[in-house]
């Protein structure tokens, strides 16, 4: 397969690596992104882990807790300052209104929606963008429900930033659950426990740590304990309870949670723009442009 400038642009921009260690990667894994992520972490050039997400999108996240019910919600718009409108807080505000009062299965299903104004949530969110004058979407959301012996812990950093929704069961402490979801924004869990890590995901990180210490020159009678190792810490890096309190780093979120009585059953939690790309440049054509201007 042949490597394009795009495609050394993308895996650059993923790895923060240098564009002719990106190139050799591609050709060397055929032009597979994620392959040749790996390729560069083996090589001890990449924390694509820590950089694959780029935020280029605004908007902002919002959490609306009622009762036994709760709601986060992701909405989009161009420019940060549009998230202080009054009309996009109103907007925001009543479209977590609608949703937990009628939890649709999905985007899809709550755009078609029909709200208490009368107005589908389609023609609502448009006519939002008449008035505001910037593109706005609904991007994502989820609603979670508990008992009388459970807590929510919602949290909202920097203003909606970021957005965590966490469901303590068992426990009706509602700080010790806050609590948990002020961490989750800080440290960015993907799991709550090593349960939920698939066998491929693990097979695959070995693999990773394996050819590392191989290339740092360890003796192979010792790159298999040196692997389990470092695989333990990639459980701290990615699981909830085996990672330490933000709060307390002596305990573990484990340890914190089991103090409360509880167990937490799941959380969620958004950053607003993840993964997303305002714009996709060419990077031939500026490459090119620039050629050009100097002749």
């Amino acid at each position: 397969m042949a490597v394009t400038a795009q495609m050394v642009k993308e895996l650059r921009q993923k790895t923060g690596v240098g564009m002719m260690d990106c190139k050799k990667a591609l050709v060397e894994t055929n032009g597979d992104i994620e392959a040749a992520i790996d390729f560069l972490r083996e090589k001890g050039l990449s924390s694509a882990a820590k950089k694959a997400d780029r935020i280029a999108a605004e908007g902002t996240t919002s959490i609306l807790v009622n009762g036994n019910e709760a709601v986060l919600l992701e909405v989009n718009a161009e420019t940060d300052f549009v998230s202080k409108n009054q009309g996009f807080q109103t907007l925001v505000k009543e479209l977590s209104e609608h949703l937990l009062a009628t939890k649709p299965a999905s985007v899809e299903e709550a755009t078609a929606s029909t709200m208490s104004n009368g107005l589908n949530v389609a023609d609502y969110i448009s006519n939002a963008i008449a008035k505001i004058g910037e593109k706005i979407t609904l991007r994502r959301f989820v609603v979670h429900t508990k008992t009388d012996n459970d807590a929510f812990g919602p949290y909202l950093h920097m203003g909606g930033r970021i957005g965590v929704l966490v469901t303590l069961e068992g426990s009706t402490d509602a700080q010790a659950a806050k609590d948990v979801a002020m961490h989750i924004a800080a440290l960015n869990p993907k799991y709550i426990s090593r349960a939920e890590v698939s066998e491929d995901e693990v097979d695959r990180e070995r693999k990773v740590l394996t050819e590392q210490a191989l290339n740092e020159g360890k003796p192979e009678n010792i790159v298999a304990k040196m692997v389990e190792g470092r695989l333990g810490k990639y459980f701290e890096d990615i699981c909830l309870l085996d990672q330490s309190f933000v709060k307390n780093s002596d305990q573990k979120v484990k340890d914190f949670v089991k103090s409360t009585g509880g167990t937490v059953t799941d959380f969620e939690r958004y950053s607003v723009g993840e993964g997303i790309e305002k714009r996709q440049d060419n990077f031939a054509e500026e490459v090119m442009s620039q050629v050009n201007k100097g002749n």
